[in-house]
């Protein structure tokens, strides 16, 4: 899927590295001050490809270095293509844009983040491969009550621990699959894109009216897929490492109450309740900062023993809040080209195309805003705006298939990449500070998703998206 991406972008390279100028868009990316937004230069993708590329080699080549400057090359990069648009473009729209979504995106991944390390869940049992199996299922179902963010910092520790005696990279590398990705895709708290198609005007209860069967049949062979692989671990935890009273002992469940208050968060937005007051000019809103005031009620009320018990420490919020700042506005030349694009030669574009093309994108790119700019360019094909919730609305009555394949190919593809999906970056970092060696960028994709998921997800899209 990345090398489909990478072939994607070097066409609008070829196409148009030679031009001395911009071209307005056509159908307007943004608006500012009244004036129509430039179409970037085909060669603004350079530093989004750039810090892409150093995500994939550094821990592999210059471990030390990187693990030094990560941050410094990522914001740099991120300055590289802000300069750019506020320079040459006079594009202010677009780089507020992207900032008010990465503050959105950090604020629920570090208040979930925070909320999950102050409870602590001891598993009593000993690991096998049925026990595994019931657990991965768990996590898929609750993925989509409190997000695949909530779901894995709440039970990535645990697995690791009812598996410590027979770890192996496949456990974590499933977990990330099925926990982390495949299993939102039921409502919109599952997973970003899911909740952005919300707050456009999807109805709540479409995407499990419509995604059901499709996730049922992604995680069931995911399921039996990493149950042929636990049978063949040979290694056995010959002991209960945990001995209690109960099967599974729940500690610091007066957390509990911080995920409510998170979730109901999310709805806080004046698009959703209209009574809520905007904060615009300022690039987040109420929501955000109930988010972040949770983040910190719950560190500074946490039973210190569950901290300590859980390995607790802001490493991997720290390390996926600077990759994805730097992510998220070097992407933005990327997206613009991308819609564009999309946009023009829609009427080419059937709902294979757009699974296909969503999911290819996603494993690369940010998957929330992959899935606007797609079902932006299936609305234009039949002369609906994406901006107004009435054709959204009919959209989603008449043409639901595309939205269907726009939906499931941007929360799936996630799991392809460890940058698919915020939750992937974190679960590696707490498997790696856990002593767990996970595998490189790239082997992960070569050894695991590019084996495992295509396949997976050729069948989904022979059974649902051929036509």
């Amino acid at each position: 899927m990345a090398k489909k991406f990478f072939i994607v972008l070097l066409f609008f390279v070829s196409k148009n590295i030679f031009a001395s100028e911009t071209k307005p868009l056509a159908d307007s990316l943004a608006t500012n001050a009244g004036h129509v937004s430039q179409m970037p230069h085909p060669s603004m993708v350079l530093p989004f490809i750039v810090l892409l590329l150093l995500i994939a080699t550094g821990p592999i080549f210059y471990k030390h270095f990187w693990e030094r400057n990560y941050h410094k090359i990522s914001i740099l990069l991120g300055l590289v293509t802000v300069s750019y648009y506020l320079a040459f473009l006079n594009d202010f729209k677009s780089v507020e844009h992207s900032i008010t979504e990465y503050i959105s995106f950090i604020a629920l991944l570090t208040s979930l983040f925070i909320a999950s390390g102050s409870i602590l869940i001891k598993v009593n049992f000993k690991a096998a491969p049925i026990s595994n199996v019931l657990f991965l299922l768990f996590g898929a179902v609750i993925s989509n009550l409190i997000g695949t963010t909530g779901a894995s910092m709440l039970l990535i520790r645990p697995f690791i621990k009812m598996n410590r005696e027979r770890m192996e990279p496949y456990l974590i590398i499933f977990f990330i699959f099925i926990i982390s990705n495949i299993g939102g895709a039921l409502t919109p708290i599952g997973d970003p894109p899911l909740f952005l198609g919300f707050l456009r005007g999807v109805p709540f209860f479409w995407v499990i009216e419509n995604v059901f069967p499709i996730w049922m049949i992604g995680i069931l062979i995911s399921l039996l897929v990493f149950f042929l692989f636990d049978i063949s671990n040979k290694k056995t935890a010959d002991t209960v490492t945990e001995k209690g009273k109960y099967l599974v002992e729940l500690k610091g469940s007066k957390n509990l109450i911080y995920f409510l208050i998170i979730i109901i968060a999310v709805f806080i937005d004046p698009k959703v309740i209209s009574w809520i007051p905007s904060l615009s000019p300022l690039p987040f809103g109420i929501r955000e900062i109930i988010m972040f005031s949770v983040a910190v009620a719950s560190f500074k009320t946490a039973d210190l023993e569950i901290l300590k018990a859980n390995e607790f420490d802001f490493e991997p919020i720290k390390e996926v809040a600077y990759l994805f700042v730097g992510i998220f506005l070097t992407m933005i030349p990327a997206l613009q080209l991308i819609a564009y694009e999309s946009r023009v030669y829609s009427h080419y574009l059937t709902q294979a195309t757009f699974y296909w093309s969503t999911g290819a994108l996603s494993s690369v790119l940010d998957n929330a805003p992959t899935y606007l700019n797609f079902l932006s360019a299936a609305m234009g094909k039949f002369g609906l705006d994406i901006n107004l919730a009435s054709d959204v609305k009919h959209f989603v009555t008449v043409d639901e298939v595309y939205l269907r394949a726009i939906s499931v190919g941007a929360v799936f593809f996630g799991a392809m990449t460890y940058i698919g999906n915020g939750p992937n970056f974190m679960v590696k970092s707490i498997s790696e500070r856990a002593g767990i060696e996970m595998p490189s960028f790239f082997t992960y994709i070569v050894k695991y998703s590019l084996p495992i998921l295509l396949p997976i997800f050729a069948i989904i899209w022979f059974l649902f998206f051929r036509g």
